[in-house]
């Protein structure tokens, strides 16, 4: 494992720590869309059915089951214990037709027509997009508390880190994954805007506030 992958790794463990300790601090699940939550809750779920016939190392079994219990366990804070403070006219984001879409392409675009690859693919295609639901939330509110807009740049900068791991995989390793490649390019791109405005007002004091 290269260096750009392991920080990668520990940004998006740390996104779920920042995600789980702004519902444990303030009780609250307010700004967090539960689509979106939701969405990545199956995305674990599908992509890592290989837990069960095939061991890598101790490192990847680890992390696999920790994003599966997390994604799942931040559906159930907010389903359930936090379920009075999430707000659903804000999580209005038409999340059918990305799980679709990603369905389909999955049937089309893969590297092999089995079940375990067929579900990785489907993974690969609604993580690209999983983040919409939350970027559109945004915009209906124009804000976000700062904790969440640390959440929301920790996870960024894991599929940011994930593209620099790619490129030196190429000229390492000659590593190529165009189905990867293409979903990862797409996924960071979603982030544009938000890392432009977490750069140029949160990290210097200001409130996130979408520009009017």
């Amino acid at each position: 494992m290269n260096l750009f992958r392991l920080i990668a790794d520990l940004m998006h463990l740390a996104s779920i720590f920042i995600l789980l300790l702004k519902m444990q601090k303030t009780r609250s699940v307010a700004g967090i869309s539960f689509k979106t939550q939701a969405l990545y809750a199956g995305v674990f779920l599908t992509r890592y059915t290989d837990l069960v016939t095939q061991f890598v190392s101790l490192y990847n079994t680890t992390m696999k089951v920790f994003f599966i219990a997390t994604s799942l366990y931040i559906v159930y804070l907010m389903k359930f214990k936090f379920k009075a403070t999430n707000d659903p006219r804000l999580d209005t984001f038409q999340v059918q037709y990305i799980v679709a879409g990603a369905a389909v392409l999955s049937l089309v675009a893969n590297y092999a027509f089995t079940v375990q690859e067929i579900l990785w693919t489907f993974s690969v295609y609604l993580e690209a997009v999983a983040i919409l639901p939350q970027l559109f939330m945004l915009t209906k509110t124009g804000e976000a508390e700062v904790i969440t807009t640390h959440y929301l740049f920790a996870l960024g900068a894991y599929r940011g880190l994930y593209l620099v791991n790619w490129i030196y995989r190429y000229y390492t390793e000659s590593y190529v994954d165009w189905i990867v490649w293409v979903a990862g390019t797409l996924q960071t791109g979603l982030y544009c805007d938000f890392f432009f405005i977490y750069f140029t007002k949160v990290l210097k004091g200001a409130k996130f506030e979408l520009p009017q």
